[in-house]
């Protein structure tokens, strides 16, 4: 059953999208350690097994996964195969024996076992692969985000995006040091960040709008793209008022390039005081790759640097927080 779902799991991974930097990361190497008496053909099932496992279980399996991985031989460690991040262990004598297929079979299961949990979820076309590396993951946290996942998410494609892929993978890492990340249809979370912030789902509106969104690279500056995101988060959030997550109240030490919850605050300023619906077409323009900074004065007959002052002389703005 746990190889049936791998597989299933290789099928998710495959969609991830194929940037310049994840196909840096696909480059894996094998190299085959000890002396034994296998045959040429042997060493090429090996390889071929591996050229179709690994690279695909490393980006399931977590950040920064080892790409150079060395394969040595064995009399009595292992009946058939053992494999993790970086090392397989072979059985010389159940290999000699091994079709391919066979080979390719066992070297899935084992790397399967590196992962304490794994389900897949499917609603209403929309699909999400669960995999935690973190034995001690809370049950309650894992279905929070799963759930999180399928009320925001198929929210977010139908509002902004509508050819983002309906199938997406969640990783939750104890190597991941920061707090998550978004990468083609993998999201990457932190175990410790998510045990010491439990009530954090909305950390999924934040970075599933990072999948929908898709820029691509050079579509704009990065506190654009920053800020968006979270003002998804404030405005299609599931429960801020639990997490205890709020835009800051504005400063003169504040700008618009701060990102992140600053930005955010002055985006819902300007789709309240300025224009409705600025920040979606903004969205647009960053997927097409036509935004440049005219766009806020084609947008709305001014700067971004005038839009900024007119909103540090009247920043009040009621509002208004999600909660369960």
């Amino acid at each position: 059953m746990l190889n049936k779902l791998f597989s299933i799991a290789l099928i998710s991974i495959i969609s991830i999208a194929a940037t310049a930097q994840e196909k840096r990361d696909q480059e894996y190497s094998l190299t085959i350690l000890g002396d034994n008496d296998l045959s040429g053909k042997t060493a090429e099932k090996l390889k071929s097994a591996f050229n179709n496992t690994y690279p695909f279980f490393a980006m399931a399996d977590g950040y920064r996964t080892k790409r150079k991985v060395t394969l040595n031989f064995t009399a009595t460690a292992t009946p058939t195969i053992e494999a993790k991040a970086g090392e397989i262990l072979v059985n010389e004598e159940w290999i000699k024996s091994k079709s391919e297929s066979k080979i390719e079979k066992e070297l899935k299961n084992a790397l399967s076992k590196n992962w304490s949990s794994y389900s897949v979820d499917k609603h209403k076309g929309y699909k999400l692969t669960f995999i935690s590396k973190d034995p001690n993951l809370n049950a309650t946290v894992r279905q929070n985000l799963i759930d999180t996942y399928f009320k925001v998410y198929p929210t977010l494609v139908k509002t902004f995006n509508n050819a983002s892929t309906k199938d997406v993978l969640f990783v939750v890492d104890t190597a991941y040091k920061a707090v998550a990340e978004a990468s083609g249809n993998r999201i990457l979370f932190s175990a410790n960040y998510m045990k010491a912030h439990p009530t954090d789902i909305d950390v999924v509106t934040h970075e599933t709008m990072h999948i929908v969104q898709g820029y691509g690279y050079s579509a704009g500056p990065v506190w654009l793209t920053e800020g968006i995101a979270d003002y998804v988060r404030y405005k299609y959030g599931v429960d801020n008022i639990g997490s205890k997550w709020s835009l800051p109240d504005y400063t003169t030490k504040q700008n618009y390039t701060n990102s992140y919850r600053i930005t955010a605050r002055f985006f819902a300023w300007l789709e309240k005081n300025v224009k409705p619906g600025l920040i979606s077409i903004l969205d647009t323009e960053l997927r097409a790759h036509t935004y440049t900074e005219k766009s806020w004065m084609n947008l709305t007959g001014k700067t971004l640097d005038e839009l900024w002052a007119d909103y540090g002389r009247s920043p009040k703005i009621e509002l208004t927080y999600s909660g369960k």
